[in-house]
């Protein structure tokens, strides 16, 4: 188990995708001193007796409600039960785990006024594995993430339910048995726990971290397509992407001549070849494979800045006693990222479709009808390259952006909401899809590069095709294709083609290799 020392305010998102991958979080010491000081701040509030938002009035439109000290505790409870409202399926733990650290690192940085003690319980949990069940439907993106950050942090008062290294048990069961103990919210605290946009974050940052490996894994199925097409490398010369002058298209431009560099296949057709220009699906890989990197790493430079920003409202500051009520709870920022991704990634996917529909028609791509040497009696890939359709348009319904939606909450008091949890919900799934699609796409840009031997690619495309091949025989006659699919995604999935390269690098989008 890596530990990663969580720096509130200043974490990279090398750290969070750490994290993702299941680094557990310790917090940076040195953020103690504000945490204590933001604590007291709201002890003092409390003692003057002012009415402060969050700290002894109601919530939302019950704001002008005043509640007595006496009921402090009561109220911080009570907003915690109440707002675990969550439905639907429970979020994936990894995703689950990344939000805790959000909250974790929001917390830390002494503007939620949340004692020590609470602050060490969460991260306690994460560090021996006492993760929330959390459903996952439930959040409209503003007001916080309310409901599923409610039934994170009622597992910390010892309601519900929690994944341990031993199963899901209810969470008094689980504290128990790792030696934790249920806390008492004092003021402010509830509200601070379950108030922020940690939900959404936390599932636009996992998406981002995998759009990134679907992103790479793209260029490598892309040149691998190209080769077995017998496509010119010519539209990635580098004068051509220098004149259009976009970051993107200029590194995907040099990572697909890279990835081509040495190539026997490519060299047996430069002369003679009677094809003027390749389809669009093949020619403007640095085109729209470029605009979706610069896109996606707009995505992850705001997520940056959202998952080291403190979301809570009210604000305390301690400078001068003072608690001031805002907005930073509303996710409009995440929802806009999430959509940018969103679209990156149904655009990765159709693109690779389109190569994979050009490679099995012959009339395209110079080779047997869907790449199977006896078409007729074979089918060979017909059916992928539909299943490959089927998930495209699958991926554009989902890519209709969600930041567009808005619906009143709250009797009115919540007028305008982001919708940044159904768009950051829906990403990992799109993923999934455009992970199947490359995955197809594998398959066949490999079964096509094989009808081409003696001819061998590049040694990069090569190593690629040597790790295929290692699990999944070139397709002779028909057989049960659903196994072959499920090796060739699993390699997309984990990146195993992108670490197959060696030294052949591929533009970053979240930092440090991933």
């Amino acid at each position: 188990m890596t530990t990663l020392v969580l720096k509130p305010g200043n974490a990279t998102l090398a750290d969070w995708r750490a994290i993702y991958r299941g680094a557990v979080p310790e917090l940076d010491p040195t953020c103690r001193p504000r945490i204590r000081a933001s604590a007291e701040t709201v002890a003092r509030i409390v003692a003057k007796g002012e009415p402060v938002y969050g700290i002894n009035t109601g919530f939302g439109k019950l704001a002008s409600v005043r509640i007595p000290a006496d009921d402090l505790e009561t109220l911080q409870r009570n907003i915690v039960l109440s707002h675990a409202a969550g439905v639907g399926e429970a979020m994936p733990v990894a995703v689950t785990r990344l939000m805790m650290a959000l909250k974790l690192a929001s917390l830390a940085q002494g503007a939620s006024g949340v004692r020590e003690q609470t602050i060490d319980l969460l991260q306690a949990m994460l560090a021996k594995g006492v993760i929330p069940v959390v459903p996952a439907q439930g959040s409209v993106g503003a007001s916080g993430d309310l409901a599923p950050l409610s039934h994170m942090t009622a597992t910390m008062i010892g309601v519900g339910d929690c994944h341990t290294p031993h199963g899901i048990v209810p969470s008094k069961v689980a504290f128990v048995t790792h030696e934790l103990e249920p806390i008492t919210l004092g003021a402010k605290e509830g509200l601070a726990l379950l108030n922020g946009t940690q939900f959404s974050t936390a599932y636009a940052l996992a998406a981002l971290f995998d759009a990134e490996v679907l992103y790479k894994s793209a260029l490598v199925t892309g040149a691998l397509s190209t080769d077995a097409a017998k496509g010119s490398d010519a539209p990635f010369d580098p004068r051509i992407h220098l004149l259009r002058k976009h970051r993107g298209q200029i590194e995907t431009a040099e990572a697909l001549r890279n990835l081509m560099a040495g190539s026997a296949i490519r060299e047996s057709h430069r002369v003679g070849d009677e094809r003027v220009q390749d389809p669009y699906c093949l020619r403007c890989q640095p085109q729209v494979m470029g605009a979706a990197l610069d896109v996606l790493r707009k995505a992850a430079d705001t997520l940056g800045t959202e998952a080291n920003g403190v979301t809570d409202n009210p604000l305390i500051f301690t400078e001068d006693d003072t608690a001031l009520s805002g907005g930073n709870f509303h996710a409009e920022p995440v929802a806009f990222a999430a959509d940018m991704i969103a679209l990156a990634v149904c655009e990765i996917g159709s693109l690779s479709e389109r190569r994979i529909a050009m490679l099995v028609d012959p009339a395209l791509s110079g080779m047997p009808a869907f790449l199977t040497p006896k078409p007729g009696l074979n089918s060979g890939f017909m059916i992928p390259q539909v299943t490959a359709a089927a998930l495209v348009s699958e991926n554009k319904q989902k890519a209709y952006p969600a930041s567009v939606d808005s619906i009143p909450t709250s009797a009115n008091q919540e007028d305008h909401v982001s919708m940044a949890a159904h768009g950051a919900r829906r990403l990992l799934s799109m993923i999934e899809n455009a992970n199947g699609v490359l995955g197809i796409e594998l398959l066949a840009a490999a079964q096509g590069c094989d009808f081409h031997a003696p001819l061998a690619s590049s040694e990069a495309l090569e190593a690629v095709r040597k790790l295929v091949r290692a699990q999944v025989p070139h397709l002779d006659d028909d057989r049960h294709f659903h196994p072959d699919m499920e090796k060739a995604i699993a390699m997309i999935r984990t990146g195993a083609i992108v670490e197959a390269l060696g030294s052949v690098a591929l533009p970053q989008i979240s930092g440090a290799q991933a």
